[in-house]
């Protein structure tokens, strides 16, 4: 799961976070997740094909599977 941002909500407190970074001020780069860089490449790449091998009837199942598991319904 992705993580938010730390910047504020407020939209004169992210105005004023925003004229920070823009004057060095204020760092805005994200946290390092301790993940390998290329490992997430490589990741990336082999979801991709193994979904393009997949059967559209395939994905379907996978698909409802999942939803039925995110809602609490068995399938």
């Amino acid at each position: 799961m992705a993580q938010r941002s730390k910047r504020p909500t407020d939209a004169a407190a992210n105005a004023v976070h925003v004229m920070r970074v823009l004057t060095g001020e204020a760092d805005d780069t994200p946290p390092d997740d301790g993940k390998d860089p290329a490992a997430k490449a490589l990741g990336a790449k082999g979801g991709a094909a193994r979904a393009a091998k997949m059967t559209p009837e395939r994905r379907r199942e996978i698909a409802q599977a999942a939803a039925a598991k995110r809602w609490g319904r068995e399938k």
